[in-house]
């Protein structure tokens, strides 16, 4: 899974980053095919907000948390990106696997052009 994490209008703490970084990857225990997680996180006066955008198969998912502390709002959105991650994995239980792996597969493959590789 390819992670991303954006701060807005502060520097993000190495602390702050790593606790984004294992949310985000917690949320493999509810679906194992996640292509890709952005995580930005902004602040403005008293408010602090947390949004999660999860790339999977051929949907994009995502949830936002605000609250007054930042810890919190990345919490909250992920909390509610893991609801719709369940929700998704039961609806995809109709789906032909194959396809959706093969997908995956496409989606996650290194782009390498086969005349620049040395062999």
């Amino acid at each position: 899974m390819l992670k991303k994490i954006t701060a807005r209008h502060f520097d993000l703490t190495p602390e702050m980053r790593e606790r984004a970084e294992q949310e985000m990857e917690g949320l493999t225990r509810y679906f194992d095919n996640i292509i890709s997680a952005e995580m930005i996180l902004d602040t403005e006066r008293h408010r602090r907000t947390a949004e999660l955008k999860v790339k999977v198969y051929k949907d994009t998912l995502s949830g936002t948390g605000d609250t007054d502390d930042l810890y919190n709002s990345i919490a909250v959105a992920v909390d509610k990106v893991k609801g719709q991650l369940k929700k998704y994995k039961g609806k995809l239980k109709n789906r032909r696997p194959d396809e959706i792996a093969e997908t995956i597969d496409s989606l996650t493959r290194p782009q390498t052009n086969e005349d620049e590789v040395d062999v």
